[in-house]
């Protein structure tokens, strides 16, 4: 299966999860992206259409499980200093399984609740 393909099967997932999954100020959307070396992840209020809180891992090492899991706390711990308790998770056209699930638990035992 060729690269563009695979990217067009999932921005379809991602359009399908998307008309499903809308974001809030009080429960904002947890929207996930992956490139091959880098996660990248945001609460997004959708009425608003604004960026609450983010997380990267370009500043971080080690590699890519172990980055998911300090972004995860990282990005926990930014929503918790907006009050940020609850979140709707938008895993972006991913499977959840790998860095997606490790993100999503390590976030989760962070405090955030989705």
């Amino acid at each position: 299966m060729s690269v563009t393909n695979k990217q067009t099967k999932r921005l379809r997932r991602h359009a399908r999860i998307r008309a499903k999954v809308r974001g809030t100020a009080a429960r904002p959307r947890l929207s996930i992206f992956k490139s091959n070396r880098e996660l990248y992840a945001q609460l997004v209020d959708d009425e608003k259409s604004v960026t609450l809180a983010a997380a990267s891992s370009r500043g971080l090492t080690g590699a890519m499980q172990k980055k998911a899991e300090e972004m995860g706390k990282l990005l926990a711990k930014k929503a918790a200093a907006k009050k940020i308790t609850q979140a709707v998770f938008d895993r972006g056209g991913y499977r959840y399984a790998g860095v997606i699930a490790l993100f999503a638990t390590s976030a989760r035992n962070a405090g955030l609740s989705f």
